[in-house]
């Protein structure tokens, strides 16, 4: 009768996967029916979860990679019981549906991350597993596994094509992350057609050489049994993440069964009958699940019910044990900060000594991760550039390697950079943790579509990226970031962050902890800057503010970053030489600035007064705040930073000139008011 029962609902999933894309006229009916037999078995006899709690902090994760296989995992959710109803199903990819076209953690009760470019999920995936292993070593003791689960991430061939896939497998393995289970959709095809066209590679040899524990399953379509002793299997392998390849049918028992054309279309009212009678389905009900079915779900639910209500019981010992380690395990889960953290955050004058903004980072950091220990992170093999080890960091490394600890909080995430922001994505999403990465600003486009997720899941990621301008020097334009802030401040939900001096530096890391729901970059210098005078913490956080309150101000000057000091220097001569009376305007970050309400807008940039921004990037955004700028609209070039600076425009004379260009400019015309837009 379970065989039979269980036969019965890897039915009912394939036939309303092919009725929930059917109605939508739109989706990817062939994966959820091939995948419909590896679901079911990981579902209802392994995957620990409570339905009625989807947020409990002890669930296995489940991660879909192939997101475009999304209806699948709905009907999981709808099966165990989260807030993904019958309706819901028949509302699959409408507007205001929360059954999206991709899973998306925000909308859909029970997605973990937002999937859908290939190979995201799966390196989620990896950095859940991290973060499952840190929290483990750092709040387990004998008799209280207070974090004690398992991640497991259904795989397609499409996720295992992209580079990311291989970067976050490679430190997979090397971390031995053993609780860590992939379930490889093996079906051979892609949108193209079969894989044999371009991709013949064994995959398992590939994943043998990054050290994971491998299996195949010949028969997916059909074989449970083997599906669930591999995955015991894999359970019982500690000391390595696992990988099992099922061979499966796409669009399994379908018309088009095995082909390209059952991959991303509905298939067909026809079709759709078709596959019912096949099935033993009536072909005239729609969306229908027999009262066995959900017996057999609502059954599990209650297991992770109990699960949960007996891990509660288990914290409850926990306070009484350990109360001091309880404590701070409840407030991480919480998201809390711990009190007083901003204090211990340094703040500078004047007479302090110019240091690049990547120093007064490093120091920012040695005082963030005494105060914060959810803060956890590193650089992608820049660590002596980018200055984010801090004094008495361990690495996180599995402990057999004698490199470091699970309770290690650093990051070795080698020369991965897309690998490590899909990382950090996962291991916001588990929780209980801050994670933070580094490279140069000029690789964050490496990882852009780790981090635009990151923006679109509304993840507290925090993105270091030093060396940020033609400030490089001598790397040349291959190095230097010319176009980067651009594509970031143009991306929604992102805070960027450029800093002038050290106060400014304090006041982004503030910025990028309080921000719970916005991934922050942090656009750093190579090169020395100054304290500036005028300077502050809590201006910085309003986004922009004046640095010199000068009356009667001919001429405002905006800048970012290392711009600032040279913006300074300028006003200086433009006073000696011109007698033209300049406003200094810093502002390290626009998205902050944006925020503010109009009046506060208005007394940093005074109607009737022309606006020069001085960035040594893309001019790209700075029209909304500035009448001209002084920006950099081609690749940068090889040479000391000094130097290629002047070269470039960036240099004092460049901006008096530029200036008095504008001020002479705007003697006989209105100068327009940029902040004036009712409209929007």
């Amino acid at each position: 009768m379970a065989a039979q029962t269980d036969s019965l609902a890897i039915n009912t999933i394939r036939v309303l996967s092919a009725d929930v894309v059917q109605k939508a006229n739109s989706g990817h009916p062939g994966a959820p029916m091939g995948c419909a037999p590896m679901a079911h078995t990981l579902f209802t006899r392994f995957l620990r979860a409570n339905p009625y709690n989807s947020q409990w902090y002890n669930r296995d994760r489940f991660v879909l990679s192939n997101g475009h296989a999304c209806a699948l995992q709905y009907i999981m959710m709808h099966l165990l019981g989260y807030k993904v109803s019958m309706d819901d199903l028949k509302q699959f990819r409408q507007i205001g549906s929360n059954t999206p076209g991709h899973p998306e953690n925000h909308f859909t009760d029970g997605v973990e991350v937002t999937t859908g470019p290939l190979g995201q999920g799966f390196s989620n995936a990896v950095g859940l597993a991290v973060a499952e292993a840190h929290m483990a070593a750092t709040f387990n003791k004998p008799d209280f596994p207070v974090v004690d689960n398992f991640t497991y991430v259904i795989l397609g061939d499409g996720c295992l094509q992209e580079g990311v896939t291989a970067e976050t497998a490679s430190l997979a393995g090397h971390l031995k992350l053993g609780k860590l289970i992939a379930l490889y959709d093996d079906n051979h095809i892609t949108i193209d057609g079969d894989t044999n066209m371009g991709f013949s590679e064994d995959v398992l040899k590939r994943f043998e050489s990054y050290d994971w524990h491998t299996q195949r399953v010949s028969d997916g379509d059909h074989d449970t049994e083997s599906v669930a002793k591999a995955i015991e299997a894999a359970k019982a392998v500690t000391d390595k993440p696992s990988i099992i390849a099922i061979r499966t049918t796409i669009g399994f028992a379908s018309k088009k069964q095995g082909t390209a054309g059952v991959h991303g279309a509905p298939l067909g009212d026809d079709g759709v009958s078709e596959l019912k009678v096949k099935l033993g389905f009536d072909p005239a009900e729609h969306f229908h699940v027999p009262k066995a079915v959900y017996d057999l779900y609502q059954e599990v639910a209650a297991r992770g019910q109990k699960s949960e209500e007996e891990w509660n019981q288990l914290v409850a010992r926990y306070e009484q044990a350990h109360p001091d380690l309880a404590k701070d395990f409840k407030r991480r889960l919480a998201g809390q900060l711990p009190e007083g953290w901003k204090k211990a955050l340094p703040r500078y004058t004047p007479s302090d000594k110019a240091l690049a903004t990547r120093k007064f980072s490093e120091i920012a950091l040695n005082a963030l991760a005494q105060e914060i220990p959810e803060l956890m992170g590193g650089s992608a093999d820049l660590t002596g550039s980018n200055l984010t080890r801090w004094q008495g960091a361990e690495d996180f490394q599995a402990d057999s390697t004698g490199l470091g600890t699970y309770a290690g909080r650093y990051m070795r995430f080698g020369v991965r950079e897309h690998g490590m922001a899909a990382m950090l994505n996962g291991m916001a999403a588990y929780g209980g943790v801050i994670p933070f990465g580094a490279t140069f600003l000029n690789f964050i486009e490496y990882a852009m579509g780790a981090v635009r997720l990151s923006a679109l899941s509304q993840f507290r990621v925090i993105y270091i990226m030093t060396h940020d301008s033609i400030g490089l020097g001598e790397d040349g334009p291959t190095h230097q970031p010319v176009e980067a802030l651009a594509a970031l401040r143009a991306t929604p939900n992102m805070l960027v962050l450029r800093p002038a001096d050290g106060n400014e530096v304090t006041g982004a890391y503030i910025a990028a902890m309080e921000n719970t729901t916005r991934p922050s970059v942090l656009s750093l210098t190579r090169q020395n800057v100054p304290n500036l005078e005028g300077s502050s913490v809590e201006k910085s956080l309003r986004g922009a503010y004046v640095l010199n309150d000068i009356p009667d101000a001919k001429l405002i000057l905006v800048g970012t970053g290392s711009e600032v000091s040279l913006c300074v220097e300028a006003v200086k001569l433009l006073e000696q030489q011109h007698q033209i009376a300049v406003r200094v305007v810093s502002m390290p970050s626009m998205e902050l600035f944006n925020e503010q309400d109009h009046s506060y807008k208005v007394t940093v940039f005074p109607q009737g007064i022309p606006v020069v921004s001085v960035e040594v990037l893309s001019s790209v955004g700075w029209g909304k705040y500035a009448h001209a700028s002084i920006a950099l609209d081609r690749f940068g070039m090889s040479g000391p930073a000094k130097q290629v600076y002047k070269e470039l425009g960036f240099s004092v004379e460049s901006v008096v000139e530029k200036s008095v260009k504008v001020v002479q400019y705007y003697k006989s015309r209105e100068v327009p008011h940029l902040l004036d837009r009712p409209f929007e």
